[in-house]
């Protein structure tokens, strides 16, 4: 999925939540930049490795879960001109 100038494995909108599936080639200064910049645009980046994925699947999902359980569900878009709900004229 593309995001700015990055390509990610894994993405969810809703939970802006960003998740790698990394090899040991992608421990590098490189990839903490990209984590910063993810981050800095308010993304959630999870990282994961290979291996983990492959023999533990069970406990990378239960990881996952268990950070979109914790944000709870999506913010509502904000109000225009940072009106109030209870200042909203409903028409």
């Amino acid at each position: 999925m593309p995001i700015d100038r990055y390509v990610v494995d894994f993405f969810c909108a809703e939970a802006h939540l960003v998740i790698e599936v990394d090899g040991g080639q992608h421990a590098t200064a490189d990839e903490t930049n990209r984590t910063k910049v993810l981050e800095a645009m308010g993304y959630l980046v999870l990282r994961f490795w290979n291996n983990e994925v492959h023999e533990n699947i069970d406990g990378v999902l239960e990881s996952i879960l268990s950070v979109i359980d914790r944000s709870g569900p999506p913010h509502p878009t904000p109000l225009p001109n940072g009106e109030r709900e209870s200042n909203r004229r409903v028409r």
